[in-house]
């Protein structure tokens, strides 16, 4: 498949096939996947978790507004920000660029003291809004991959993150969960599987401007 045939087959699984499970390679695939994506500045403000234990998807799903997928699928990605995000962010990625690409002192010094400033003059509550936003980035992309790779998935606001964090022991690793993606393959007995996909026809969404 193409990629435009490929984003036709995806759709938002109501029923997992709970006996089939991704691999390793493809786990692998999608780790590399989330670790690309696009952030702001490059500063990579999101973790993924990956949950592969069926007790603590069991103790997820009353979490989850009861949706069922959480517990059928091979594994729950959970994409999360940190808990408490600071300058010391700023100094690990040009620590990074440096020890990568060697870049001189004299070309990072300004735009080091750029994001420092701007990371210092917010708030946390505003912090985590602006790592919110690029984790629905890290999500549309993994979406994709997962079209690509013939991996079904159903993305979920829908659960209550404090109750998340509890159960995962995301604070202490200074993290809080924002968006869930569970990820298998589809059951063949799943409502959703043959039902025509529903867009707007590309005119309706699409404004060209020559």
């Amino acid at each position: 498949m193409n990629i435009i045939d490929s984003l036709k087959w995806r759709y938002a699984v109501k029923k997992f096939d709970s006996e089939k499970q991704l691999s390793d390679s493809q786990i692998n695939t999608l780790k590399e996947a989330f670790n690309l994506t696009a952030t702001s500045y490059g500063l990579q403000p999101l973790k993924l978790v990956i949950v592969k234990n069926k007790e603590i998807q069991q103790q997820l799903v009353p979490h989850s507004w009861n949706q069922q997928q959480v517990l059928q699928v091979s594994h729950l990605l959970v994409i999360c920000t940190k808990d408490n995000f600071t300058t010391k962010e700023v100094t690990n990625y040009f620590n990074l660029v440096q020890k990568l690409r060697n870049t001189p002192d004299d070309v990072i010094t300004p735009f080091k003291e750029f994001l420092t400033a701007e990371i210092s003059k917010k708030t946390q509550e505003e912090l985590f809004l602006w790592n919110k936003n690029q984790a629905y980035i890290a999500l549309g992309n993994l979406l994709t991959v997962c079209a690509i790779e013939k991996i079904d998935t159903c993305p979920m606001e829908g659960f209550t993150p404090e109750k998340y964090d509890e159960v995962l022991n995301l604070k202490e690793q200074n993290l809080k969960s924002v968006l869930v993606l569970p990820v298998g393959f589809r059951a063949n007995d799943d409502y959703m599987k043959d039902l025509k996909k529903i867009r707007k026809e590309t005119q309706e969404t699409i404004l060209e401007i020559n």
